[in-house]
């Protein structure tokens, strides 16, 4: 993998042609390390994981990260398929692809209701999971993103200089510490260009909160360990949604992140790279 110190381009080296587009994804880490997979949110992607990864395969873990269909440098196409439902059943075909029957599973965002549904409605089986600021209680979605799924094809015809700066202020609005220029620029680059910015509102008019609600009343039913992290200062998903759905899985643990927002990776990664090592020593 290239720039894992956040200086050179993050790249994905290997790909697989997935029922919904080619997704691009790599691994780190020792080859007989257990395996941890890591799943991005919206409007981010593998990046976002930039700095966990190469952390986690230096304390030994073969660590696997992947764009979804849609996302970062994966395929982006007319009349794509990138639901949350499309992306749990591509999540599950994945870890066949990879050969990975229990792996550790960190999940961030909208990837906490991908990895939720592969794993509940299509038998995806995990050692353990971590929900990150995770996509999974009813109602989600901030005000700016229900306007936008509300009116995508009038905001889909934004002059390219107009959408990339909303990209950027929305993007930047996930971080309470502030972002830097180079780490931004690597998060809005994806939604730049005619096929970046179509497939920025194709996802947002994808989204459905009928996929959450398909699957939160499984959540009592779940059998593994399972850790819930939080940016305390999270404003796209309240701390008080962390608290409810560590409450609704059997046995799991809340880890509230001080000082961090929804982009819980980058605003604090020490403090949750400190929080996932315990998790996955336990």
């Amino acid at each position: 993998m290239d720039g894992v110190d956040g200086k050179t381009a993050w790249r994905l080296r290997e790909r697989w042609d997935s029922p919904i587009g080619t997704l691009r994804w790599d691994r780190l880490g020792p080859e007989d390390g257990p395996p941890v997979v890591l799943l991005h949110g919206t409007p981010f992607s593998s990046y976002v994981w930039h700095e966990i990864a190469p952390a986690l395969a230096a304390e030994g873990h073969r660590v696997h990260v992947w764009d979804m269909p849609g996302y970062g440098g994966s395929a982006k196409s007319e009349g794509q398929d990138v639901s949350l439902k499309a992306q749990g059943e591509v999540f599950a075909g994945l870890l066949d692809v990879w050969g990975l029957t229990r792996p550790s599973v960190i999940a961030h965002d909208f990837g906490g209701c991908v990895s939720l549904r592969a794993h509940l409605l299509h038998g995806a089986e995990y050692r353990r999971l971590a929900l990150v600021d995770a996509v999974a209680l009813a109602p989600w979605g901030s005000p700016f993103f229900r306007l936008v799924a509300g009116h995508a094809d009038v905001f889909g015809q934004l002059p390219p200089p107009l959408h990339e700066a909303l990209v950027r202020e929305y993007v930047s609005s996930a971080s309470h510490r502030g972002l830097r220029p180079d780490v931004l620029a690597a998060l809005v680059a994806p939604w730049t260009g005619e096929a970046g910015q179509a497939a920025f509102y194709r996802q947002i008019a994808q989204a459905d909160q009928a996929h959450t609600d398909e699957i939160q009343g499984l959540y009592a039913s779940m059998d593994l360990p399972v850790t819930v992290c939080w940016g305390a200062r999270d404003t796209w998903i309240p701390p008080a949604k962390g608290e409810e759905l560590a409450s609704l899985i059997p046995g799991a643990r809340l880890r509230t992140i001080p000082d961090a927002g929804h982009l819980v990776p980058l605003d604090a990664p020490a403090r949750l790279l400190a929080a996932l090592l315990t998790f996955l020593g336990e």
